[in-house]
């Protein structure tokens, strides 16, 4: 990936920007609130920057620039100017979106890549009316792996995680966390290490792929793995509609057609495979890290648990407008599908 080498050389010398944009008609201001070696912004915005500067022969490019705002208020900073793109994490921010809970839910079998299609293709045909991006252009919709509990504890069953302090990011985790027993601790993702290394909390609910991420085999040596995952994490990448608006009309249709949607859905769901590929193998090979393999008797507890959180959301989705079975069920399909 040739930003991927720009990426690492702009992280040693300058502090504020991750990612140098070659000569470029428009230079998109990119706000990142991870660290500069997380996936997201070495594969998944290195990855969109790549895509848009193809796509329109090097008129649209990215910088990343991080610290510009805590993770819940990347959204208002997109709407207020501050940055031309971003990416949220629709589970910071209780009550302001119900549509993407859906593709949280426990239960769904396959890749990130494609539940993320899947996501963006339900998203047109049924989330989209309630329009709760409302303000700015919707890049890509896309989800991280399956969520799994990593605790600083032996952990052995679903039974160990009653009653563990765990940082829990909210959305559908929320409710999967309070079904299992476990104490919510609110703590934004950059936060995670020092949390666990300070005992502020036992575990947290995270996708594997940040074993790497944020270095959690280090303060959380223990995975306690669930096959198909206990929920899975809503993001979108985000764009000033009025930056968008501001663009050349062919370069807004090129965009469009060859990046925006579906294909960048895409591309960022294949990046949280790899960082997951990665992270089992590093934990695999970390000394005193363990994979527990949920047993027969807990994945069938777990089962039960899922039916409850799943009724439960989709009649949220059904009271808010929303044919939320029909959505769904074409969730499972598009996946099985891709």
């Amino acid at each position: 990936m040739r930003h991927f080498a720009r990426l690492v050389a702009a992280t040693a010398i300058f502090a504020s920007t991750s990612m140098v944009a070659w000569a470029a008609d428009t230079t998109l201001k990119i706000s990142t609130w991870l660290p500069p070696t997380h996936g997201i912004n070495t594969e998944i915005f290195a990855g969109l920057v790549d895509m848009m500067e193809e796509a329109t022969d090097g008129k649209v490019s990215g910088e990343l620039v991080f610290g510009l705002a805590p993770p819940p208020a990347q959204m208002d900073l997109v709407l207020d100017g501050a940055a031309d793109m971003a990416i949220i994490f629709h589970g910071y921010q209780p009550g302001r979106f119900v549509a993407t809970k859906l593709i949280e839910l426990p239960g769904y079998e396959g890749s990130a890549e494609a539940a993320s299609v899947a996501y963006w293709r339900v998203h047109e045909e049924h989330l989209d009316k309630l329009n709760e991006h409302r303000g700015v252009k919707v890049v890509s919709l896309n989800t991280h792996g399956p969520g799994q509990i990593h605790t600083s504890s032996n952990v052995a069953s679903l039974e160990d995680l009653d009653g563990l302090k765990t940082r829990i990011g909210g959305g559908v985790a929320g409710d999967v966390g309070s079904a299992l027993g476990l104490v919510g601790i609110n703590v934004p993702a950059p936060k995670v290490y020092e949390t666990l290394e300070s005992g502020a909390a036992d575990a947290v609910a995270m996708n594997v792929g940040e074993r790497v991420g944020f270095k959690l085999n280090e303060v959380a040596k223990n995975l306690y793995d669930m096959p198909g995952g206990l929920y899975r994490g809503s993001f979108a990448i985000i764009m000033s509609q009025e930056t968008f608006d501001s663009l050349p009309a062919d370069v807004q249709a090129t965009l469009d057609e060859n990046v925006f949607g579906e294909p960048a859905s895409r591309m960022a769901g294949a990046a949280w495979d790899k960082s997951d590929q990665i992270a089992y193998e590093a934990t695999r090979e970390a000394e005193g890290a363990k994979i527990i393999e949920a047993s027969d008797a807990d994945q069938e507890k777990f089962d039960a648990i899922a039916k409850d959180v799943t009724a439960k959301v989709l009649a949220e989705l059904q009271e808010a407008g929303i044919d939320s079975q029909a959505a769904y069920e074409m969730v499972k399909s598009e996946m099985a599908a891709n």
